[in-house]
């Protein structure tokens, strides 16, 4: 009896994007616009609920590798990074030097107390459990702060453009604006490594994330570096679309960069998503991790720049 070779399946095509999913990130995007424009606590304190909710998502991952960091000690310290970079950057107390010194050794004094929290347990911690607590420390508390010192940023003369929109409600101050930049830049790159590698895509970026390709990541960088452009011109800023373009660039990396790390952590877990909370997306961590390490080179990326462009 002749028996005929099996076929495999041609791959499904895929799928549009459903309506759960266009919801949740509607919900968030709104959400995010809406703590963005209203700054100072209310923007903390959003910004501290979802980094606590990433962290107990980064937990688990380290967890499910037989790992034991410091966990509540790590949620409580991070909370108070955040909490103490408000009272020092924004308000009342920005001018007083005891709220910037404090701030500035919450980060050293709180790497001491997770190694000396572990060191106090029954079972002695292991490298790894003190290298996954301090470095969700500075992955998930010290990178996000600085969207707290980006926001609160009040120099006019990072957006000379908008010199007579202080009046408005909400405020538009130089933070908010280049917090919206910085968030518009992410998005810009992932939507044009998504349009662009799904188009054009044929060389493998990295193996930690099959999906990505070189194509996709130029394609990104591409559309940053001309959204900064513009943004550079709008702001008034002098050279503005060079030290724009040159922002764009910059965020272009470091989303790309936020991506792979994550990536990294879900491949070495054995996961295909950090979480469930986001219907259709994921967890916390799959949807924040471009804008983890972006704010803290943006903010020093554009106090280098202020000469240039003010």
């Amino acid at each position: 009896m002749r028996v005929e070779p099996v076929t495999p399946p041609s791959p499904t095509p895929r799928s549009r994007t459903s309506p759960q999913r266009l919801l949740s990130g509607y919900a968030a995007g709104g959400f995010g616009l809406l703590v963005v424009g209203l700054g100072g606590w209310w923007f903390t304190v959003a910004l501290g609920v979802m980094v606590h909710l990433g962290l107990l998502e980064y937990f688990r991952l380290a967890q499910s590798k037989g790992i034991r960091p410091a966990t509540k000690t790590t949620l409580v310290l991070v909370q108070l990074l955040l909490l103490t970079t408000q009272w020092a950057h924004g308000g009342n107390a920005a001018g007083l030097d005891f709220a910037a010194d404090l701030a500035g050794a919450v980060l050293p004094l709180s790497g001491a107390v997770i190694c000396g929290w572990l060191l106090l347990q029954p079972l002695t911690g292991s490298i790894a459990d003190v290298a996954s607590s301090i470095f969700a420390l500075f992955y998930l508390g010290f990178l996000p702060s600085y969207w707290i010192r980006l926001r609160d940023l009040s120099d006019p003369s990072l957006a000379p453009s908008l010199a007579g929109w202080g009046d408005a409600w909400p405020p538009v101050s130089s933070g908010m604006v280049l917090m919206l930049m910085a968030c518009l830049l992410i998005v810009a790159t992932d939507i044009g490594s998504y349009v662009i590698g799904r188009r054009w895509g044929r060389h493998p970026l990295s193996p930690i994330s099959p999906g990505k390709t070189v194509e996709g990541a130029l394609g990104g960088m591409v559309c940053a570096l001309l959204l900064g452009a513009g943004f550079g011109l709008l702001l008034g800023w002098n050279f503005g679309w060079v030290a724009g373009a040159l922002l764009g660039v910059v965020v272009a990396v470091c989303a790309l960069v936020g991506d792979l790390t994550e990536s990294m952590l879900k491949r070495d877990a054995g996961v295909k998503d950090s979480g469930d909370f986001l219907p259709g997306h994921g967890g916390i961590l799959d949807r924040i991790d471009s804008y983890l390490f972006t704010p803290a080179v943006f903010f020093t990326v554009v106090k280098l720049l202020l000469p240039l462009i003010s």
